[in-house]
């Protein structure tokens, strides 16, 4: 049997390096910085080995700081750039589309539940679709996909908050895209999105190292 050429596309994670006191604050309480960065990392692990599973033509991570051990081959290292989270976004659609003029699905680290097969969902839908959103349960999103990356897309769209995902969404859609939507998803930013998400993929690197954790010293995010 012949294996699929890859899509013309490209996948990039934006993500920081998993360091105590620089990643999942919210997280802090009930868990400690340390145990924060160890859900980060796992959690960035398994979107790696999700989007290692989509045969496309490139695959980027957007990375503040320098790579570990984890990284796997098949995965081109760019230098996250830009203050806010809307110009770290523009920045690295702009970087991979400059490097590699192909459309790109673009996720963070926080969904470690995703797969393989929602993001060739994702990637499929930019065949015919201007771009591909996937809405956050939050309010803000966790997939976003351009055919055509625009900074005007992006910049100016206020994040962080509940309302974060329908101001992008309507960006996308006054700027005359048609948008394909996919399932919603949980980002991890507190204990009750870790133990959710830790149900769902239980057999996840997130869920195992929840479990190694084990209950958290506060329970105030409870």
């Amino acid at each position: 049997m012949i294996a699929p050429l890859p899509a013309a596309a490209q996948i990039v994670v934006l993500a920081k390096e998993p360091v105590p006191g620089k990643v999942k604050t919210r997280l802090t309480p009930p868990f400690t910085s340390g145990e924060a960065a160890l859900l980060a990392a796992a959690a960035l692990e398994d979107t790696l080995a999700a989007v290692a599973a989509v045969r496309v033509r490139r695959r980027v991570l957007a990375f503040d700081g320098p790579p570990g051990s984890w990284l796997r081959d098949g995965f081109t290292v760019i230098p996250q750039r830009g203050g806010g989270l809307d110009e770290r976004l523009s920045a690295a659609f702009e970087d991979a589309h400059r490097r590699c003029p192909l459309p790109i699905v673009l996720i963070g680290g926080d969904t470690p539940q995703v797969t393989g097969d929602l993001l060739a969902d994702a990637v499929a839908a930019l065949r015919t679709r201007d771009a591909v959103y996937g809405p956050a349960s939050d309010g803000g999103f966790w997939l976003l996909g351009l055919c055509r990356p625009d900074p005007e897309l992006l910049l100016g769209v206020p994040m962080s908050l509940p309302t974060t995902g329908s101001a992008q969404l309507r960006r996308l859609r006054r700027s005359g895209l048609s948008v394909a939507i996919m399932p919603e998803l949980t980002d991890v930013d507190r204990l009750q999105d870790a133990v959710r998400v830790a149900a769902e993929a239980p057999r996840s690197r997130f869920a195992a190292a929840l479990a190694g954790i084990g209950e958290p010293r506060s329970s105030s995010a409870s």
